[in-house]
């Protein structure tokens, strides 16, 4: 009980997509921002400690250390014996940790590459994620003082359960029958040989896209979906694209600012369990960032789940915690 743990991805917000497109940078100095406001939450309603990610930048001992020790949680962070790295390897590794040394909720600072990788360690630790990245689909924008409270609540054990915390779909990728990765947003494929620049910017390098979500608001890849046949979150459902010349041409916001031309040749809703099979040699960008080689004489599947991680929702928590009888000055 009262136990939170806080993954800050310092690299979120600052790829190549700010060079062939129009998205803000997010810097650091805001992340130690908002990252104090989640501290100073999290010690008004009660939250006795707080494990974090130790990363380059210094995000969170930043935002602590112009707040008196006796008027915040204990900090630790993740275990010296988990080598860090500075990549993303990094947001896997401390959401497997903290998930075993049993903090009641994750909160995210990053994108939805960062969530990804947070997904594939936090086991059943739901998650807040707040976005600082580029194409953000998965997180939300949530202001950290209002995240802090949210995930007090869930911590504390005040709220469980729909709508404050809800499950999410997930795309398991497997290659020559072996699952190797995941994705929580889009799997898309690509006429590419090689990985590259791992961002994915020029819609006419797309063969498929496969989805958990899309909304016509969204921007990203998923955003073609959210054109075509709009799925939300919620939906025991995802869509499978075919991108090629056909009788269907739309425009897209791939990136921000970059609204490209989409050909469609095909296009239809998939249930949960159906998997998509991919035959041809060809590279797999799993939400938004380029991971799976396909080479000539391998196959790949992707298979649409409901298995994904459970995740806050900052609202709905708060909402339902005063309909419970709490309030933000009596949950300690």
């Amino acid at each position: 009980m009262g136990h939170v743990g806080i993954i800050a991805n310092p690299a979120s917000g600052k790829d190549i997509r700010r060079l062939v497109a129009y998205g803000t940078v997010v810097d650091n100095l805001e992340k130690v921002n908002i990252v104090r406001r989640l501290i100073l939450s999290l010690a008004a309603t009660g939250i006795t400690k707080i494990t974090y990610m130790p990363e380059y930048y210094g995000i969170v001992p930043g935002a602590a250390e112009s707040i008196c020790s006796q008027h915040r949680p204990d900090m630790e962070f993740v275990a010296a014996d988990i080598c860090m790295t500075g990549t993303q390897i990094d947001s896997f590794h401390a959401a497997d940790f903290m998930a075993k040394c049993g903090v009641s909720c994750i909160i995210t600072l990053g994108g939805d590459g960062t969530n990804r990788m947070v997904a594939k360690g936090c086991r059943d630790v739901p998650i807040l994620p707040i976005s600082t990245g580029t194409n953000n689909v998965f997180p939300t924008l949530v202001e950290g003082t209002i995240a802090g409270l949210a995930a007090a609540v869930v911590a504390k054990g005040l709220i469980a359960g729909t709508p404050a915390i809800n499950p999410s779909k997930k795309l398991n990728i497997y290659k020559n029958g072996q699952l190797i990765d995941i994705a929580i947003v889009d799997a898309v494929v690509l006429n590419e040989p090689f990985i590259g620049s791992r961002a994915i910017w020029d819609a006419a390098k797309i063969r498929r896209i496969v989805v958990t979500r899309g909304e016509p608001h969204n921007i990203g890849i998923s955003s073609i979906a959210g054109n075509l046949a709009p799925v939300l979150p919620s939906d025991p459902r995802g869509v499978d694209i075919e991108v090629g010349t056909g009788n269907i041409q739309l425009r897209a916001p791939i990136a921000p600012g970059l609204i490209e031309r989409v050909p469609v040749r095909n296009y239809g809703y998939i249930e949960i369990g159906q998997v998509i099979d991919v035959s041809e040699a060809c590279v797999i960008a799993l939400d938004g960032e380029r991971e799976v080689e396909i080479r000539e004489g391998e196959k790949a599947q992707i298979e649409l789940t409901f298995d994904g991680p459970k995740v806050i929702d900052a609202e709905a928590a708060l909402r339902a915690a005063v309909t419970k009888g709490y309030s933000n000055v009596n949950i300690n």
